[in-house]
């Protein structure tokens, strides 16, 4: 007689739900692949939702950071062995911070044999902008507008991190933001929500490809929902104040972008809006995410922010506060142990329904079955592979590409760029042109120090000058890190005698400046916009002496540079970079790379004009009225544009625009076309724009809104006809209620080579 056991542990098997332990991840694949093709994933995570306790249900709404060295013996007591235990029964659906084949693999292996059920564990990482090899900051990619090459940058980042067995990125962050005092500016992709949706649409591609659950790709998270960008003041985790039009049409498009691409998570965000904690936001999470947008994936909170809520002032204590989060349907909570403390009591009490908890579960499985974890829970620990596989050249070539076309050219007198390759002395003045790990920028987890190529390497590629470096001004007192606060140099200017002296003897100066890795990022809000320490001193020391400077930039934000537009005759906005800066950089200032990068982010002639951005609203007075009056929307002491606007960028060659023209071909269909031509020397790449006025609507518009942009490439005197076609969805706007209409009525429209164009036509609908 067949044993009744063995035939109940058969049956469990069969649906991929293990209550006996597996032997070995080939097991598991041929039980799971044999019934891929006859079920759906639905199925499959009903099934395994109903054999699953409300307990263990709660545990896949648990994440943990890695708690211990899993080298080392397990933990035996404290709070690290409450999470082994947690671990151990099955309480925990995610963990992040935990990296590297070996270690992945040990902790995989605890939750697929010895846990009730053998639910694998998707392992969270923030996968920013690549992982060991790095790629520009998201900010840099963005001024590329080339969204082939910034969906790329994200394949390579998923593969090398999924080599080393991650297989959920954090990332991309798709807050748009009009403040450069924000630190996480450097993390997105500026301030403009039809460009920010755009590259959050390729970024999501890159990182999670055709076939989530192929083992080189990553399931992206969408974040911070809602309105992080906008923190009061520019100060981290602040709070967010804006208008419902602001929130429908400026906050809302990159999201929304994410979830037509298939987003598979999203992350609320630390501060509130309308007085609630996006954490605790329903009208954020269940009406707008799960509701109007029917995104069918799971909602992680940010780092603690379900805890939060009791400091913000909206939850009483931390039962209260996994009441209100659960309720609003966020589904994970990253470390703050609230679900896993506080969830089946309130279930139990009536206070949340396990209708909600059925849901979150189910969500966070869904993900695990389309990543193929069911399938094999080791895919993602193959030691050769990841050997194989990080820090290949092909990463380094495309960290090199893309950082290249990351670079925009903002001043250009004389043409002093180029550099000539024979006969000049340069100096090559900054402690940053040496610096080998401030190029790798903030969220460079994984990278090692010191492994970026610096501008002096670089530079020293191109053997036809004398090159003399001086390394002066570090901005840094000491070595930094993530968690720290960064100590600035303010006064040491013992090495500016060696610096002058190097600048007189000079044809040309290149001087690398900016801010170092670590002053942007997450908690890296700035006051002064200009350039830290020293550094301002030294570049006006050096001026005096030897007028023929190049400005290289490395920085994470826009900057305040009145002085250097002034002054200075070449300024080249190089950013953090990555990997591969200094070649990048090299190869822009001698020309074997001719610079196309326009900028995402509008640079601000002062930082009390912040926040400024191009697509700002008219106002009832928006022009001097008359001569001499006061009485207009203005700055006593500085005007209203910004020093470098939106979409601005040069080129080693010169581009004319001609013959714009516009026809309405319906209600909802404008067709406009524009002549190119390359009137300079250089073969180059011009990145087309066209932005639209609605002239008068309901809900008053910007003064002009990117609507459209191709990037062209023509040789010199080539032109070429462009054309773009305008729809409903480019020509209407969300209303106030968050429906998205079309009105009649006059617009115009602009293309050019950035914001400020002059080039129109005028149409009517």
């Amino acid at each position: 007689m067949i044993n009744q056991s063995l035939i109940i542990g058969l049956i469990f098997c069969l649906f991929g739900i293990q209550s006996c332990k597996k032997v070995d991840s080939t097991t598991t694949k041929e039980r799971s692949s044999s019934l891929s093709s006859v079920e759906h994933i639905e199925q499959k995570v009903t099934r395994l939702l109903n054999q699953m306790t409300l307990e263990e249900k709660i545990g896949q709404m648990n994440q943990y950071n890695g708690f211990w060295d899993l080298t080392g013996p397990a933990p035996s007591n404290g709070d690290a062995a409450k999470k082994y235990e947690h671990l151990r029964k099955g309480y925990v659906g995610s963990m992040l911070n935990l990296r590297g084949v070996e270690n992945v693999r040990k902790i995989q292996k605890i939750a697929v044999e010895e846990t009730r059920l053998g639910i694998p564990l998707i392992i969270g990482f923030d996968v920013i902008h690549g992982y060991e090899t790095l790629s520009p900051i998201p900010l840099a990619e963005s001024a590329s507008w080339d969204l082939e090459a910034i969906k790329k940058s994200a394949e390579v980042a998923a593969e090398e991190a999924a080599a080393a067995g991650i297989n959920w990125t954090f990332a991309p962050m798709v807050d748009i933001s009009r403040d450069a005092r924000w630190g996480r500016v450097m993390e997105g992709a500026g301030e403009d929500p039809y460009l920010g949706s755009k590259i959050a649409f390729a970024r999501v591609q890159g990182f999670q490809g055709s076939d989530l659950s192929h083992h080189s790709t990553l399931a992206a998270c969408a974040k911070h929902f809602a309105a992080y960008g906008f923190a009061e003041s520019g100060r981290e985790y602040n709070t967010a104040d804006i208008g419902t039009s602001t929130l429908n049409n400026s906050v809302f498009p990159p999201f929304q972008a994410t979830v037509d691409a298939g987003v598979r998570t999203f992350m609320n965000s630390f501060n509130e809006l309308n007085g609630i904690p996006a954490t605790g936001n329903t009208y954020l999470q269940r009406d707008i995410l799960k509701g109007k947008w029917e995104f069918d994936g799971f909602v992680v909170s940010d780092w603690g922010s379900i805890e939060e809520m009791i400091p913000h002032g909206y939850a009483k204590d931390n039962k209260h506060a996994a009441q209100m989060a659960v309720n609003a349907g966020s589904d994970m909570d990253m470390e703050s142990y609230l679900y896993v403390n506080e969830l089946a009591n309130l279930v139990r009490e009536g206070t949340v329904k396990e209708a909600y908890i059925d849901d979150a579960a189910k969500r966070i499985l869904r993900v695990k079955f389309e990543l193929g974890l069911f399938d094999d829970p080791y895919k993602y620990c193959d030691a050769q592979r990841e050997k194989e596989v990080i820090g290949q050249q092909a990463f380094h070539e495309a960290s090199l590409d893309m950082a290249k076309k990351s670079i925009v050219l903002l001043k250009n007198e004389n043409q002093l760029l180029p550099l000539k390759k024979q006969g000049q002395k340069i100096a090559l003045i900054g402690a940053l042109a040496s610096d080998k790990t401030s190029p790798l920028g903030s969220w460079r987890i994984a990278a090692k120090d010191n492994s970026a190529v610096s501008v002096l390497e670089g530079m020293q590629a191109y053997t036809g000058n004398q090159l003399t470096y001086a390394k002066v001004a570090d901005v840094s007192l000491g070595k930094t890190k993530f968690t720290e606060e960064v100590k600035i140099n303010t006064t040491d200017k013992s090495e500016f005698t060696q610096a002058i002296a190097v600048a007189k003897k000079a044809d040309v100066v290149v001087m690398v400046l900016g801010e170092i890795g670590y002053q942007s990022g997450e908690g890296r809000s700035r006051t002064e916009l200009g350039l830290p320490g020293v550094q301002q001193e030294l570049l006006e020391a050096v001026y005096n002496v030897n007028k023929n400077i190049v400005l290289v930039l490395n920085n994470g934000r826009p900057l305040v540079l009145n002085w250097h537009q002034e002054h200075l005759p070449a300024i080249v906005e190089a950013w953090q970079l990555g990997t591969q800066s200094g070649n990048a950089i090299a190869q822009v200032l001698y020309g074997d790379y001719n610079p196309s990068g326009k900028l995402p982010m509008s640079f601000p002639r002062a930082v009390g004009q912040i926040p400024i951005y191009y697509n700002h609203k008219n106002t009832g007075r928006p022009i001097m009225p008359t001569p001499s009056t006061v009485f207009w929307s203005h700055y006593q002491d500085v005007e209203n544009t910004p020093l470098y606007p939106f979409g601005f960028g040069l080129s080693y060659t010169t581009f004319e625009y001609s013959d714009l023209q516009a026809q309405v071909v319906s209600t909802n269909e404008v067709n406009v076309s524009v002549t190119l031509r390359n009137t300079g020397t250089f073969t180059g790449k011009e990145v087309v724009q066209l932005y639209l006025k609605d002239h008068y609507a309901s809900v008053t518009r910007p003064v002009r809104e990117l609507k459209g942009f191709e990037l062209v490439r023509l040789e010199p005197n080539e032109h070429k006809k462009i054309s773009f076609k305008l729809t409903e969805k480019e020509l209407g706007f969300y209303n106030n209620a968050g429906d998205f209409v079309l009105e009649p009525g006059d617009f115009s429209i602009f293309v050019g080579g950035d914001s400020t164009t002059n080039l129109q036509s005028k149409i009517t609908l």
